[in-house]
């Protein structure tokens, strides 16, 4: 027999699963990218944590198919910033049941805990999340299991509740015991993996969607790095806060963006929108000039690809640093 595991990476999923593996059920553990994930590689880790506790492991992007169907409408609203958590789950667990369907399992898991999150994990959010992905009955959540009401695989025989968790709230004790007890190593410390629950990331996304008439897959980079301005005549700026960063914008692929590079002085790498206005241009310069160890006496330019703009990086400091930066 076989189970579809909802997959994190983070230690309740990999617990969950081992819970079901224990019982001589075969899991394959799917992590379903939104775009929108740490933007760490968490890619062996997660193959770590599988290989832990015995299950295979898979990724499915849906990064096209979030944006077209969640992202902008969430049926039932967003969480505090641009999280909508709920429309997230039910998407997550209707793809789950797809990929149950065409794999032949009997089956779905998750690693959830009742009452570890106020939005997305109390018992009503948890059911309604169920009734939207047709998954209600299919979905079984070991950690909480004998808090809830029995499910298909447990009814069925398949899975012994017996030996399934009654987990609520939000201390790890239990969990943390249960990793010592199987031997888990490494498993992350708890913590919000999704940017769309991140304050500042939030703002970004709020800004995009005011100013801006569509956004894509390959939009989704861009938002993940740097410091993001909007100037005066509407254009959007991205500065590279450190090395790092900068590495990651050079890597950008969006016709939407000049790349800017600082000439004849090391600097940050910036975005700048294509359809800035000359004005914007002009400001866009001077706000990447304040980033550089430029002198009061020195000359620089920005290159925005093939074309420079020229830019005095210190009479207009004052006015340079009084756009917000989202």
């Amino acid at each position: 027999m076989k189970a579809i595991a909802l997959f994190s990476g983070g230690l309740d999923s990999t617990l969950a699963m081992k819970l079901i593996i224990d019982q001589g059920i075969e899991v394959l553990a799917v992590n379903i990218s939104t775009g929108f994930g740490s933007t760490k590689d968490r890619r062996e880790h997660m193959q770590s944590m599988c290989d832990q506790v015995g299950a295979e492991f898979k990724i499915i992007d849906i990064e096209n198919e979030y944006l077209q169907d969640v992202l902008f409408s969430p049926k039932h609203g967003y969480g505090k910033n641009f999280n909508p958590c709920i429309d997230c789950h039910a998407k997550m667990f209707a793809v789950a049941k797809r990929i149950m369907e065409e794999e032949g399992a009997s089956f779905l898991l998750s690693g959830e805990v009742m009452g570890q999150r106020p939005m997305s994990q109390n018992k009503d959010a948890l059911q309604t999340v169920l009734n939207e992905s047709n998954c209600d009955g299919l979905l079984l959540r070991p950690m909480s299991a004998k808090m809830l009401k029995p499910t298909i695989a447990e009814e069925n025989g398949w899975v012994d509740r017996e030996r399934l968790e009654s987990i609520t709230g939000r201390s790890r004790d239990r969990q943390l015991a249960l990793a010592k007890e199987i031997g888990l190593e490494d498993f992350e410390s708890p913590g919000g993996g999704c940017l769309l629950t991140d304050e500042n990331f939030g703002k970004k996304m709020f800004d995009y969607i005011a100013h801006e008439n569509d956004f894509e897959v390959k939009d989704i980079p861009v938002m993940k790095f740097g410091r993001h301005l909007r100037l005066s005549d509407g254009a959007k700026l991205v500065v590279g806060r450190d090395k790092d960063e900068n590495q990651h914008l050079q890597n950008i692929d969006n016709d939407k963006y000049y790349h800017a590079r600082t000439v004849g002085i090391p600097g940050p790498h910036a975005l700048l929108s294509k359809n800035a206005s000359d004005s914007d241009k002009e400001l866009a310069t001077k706000i990447i000039l304040t980033y550089t160890k430029a002198k009061q006496e020195d000359s620089f330019a920005i290159s925005y690809d093939d074309m420079e703009q020229k830019g005095i990086p210190f009479e207009t400091r004052a006015e340079a640093n009084s756009y917000n930066i989202l």
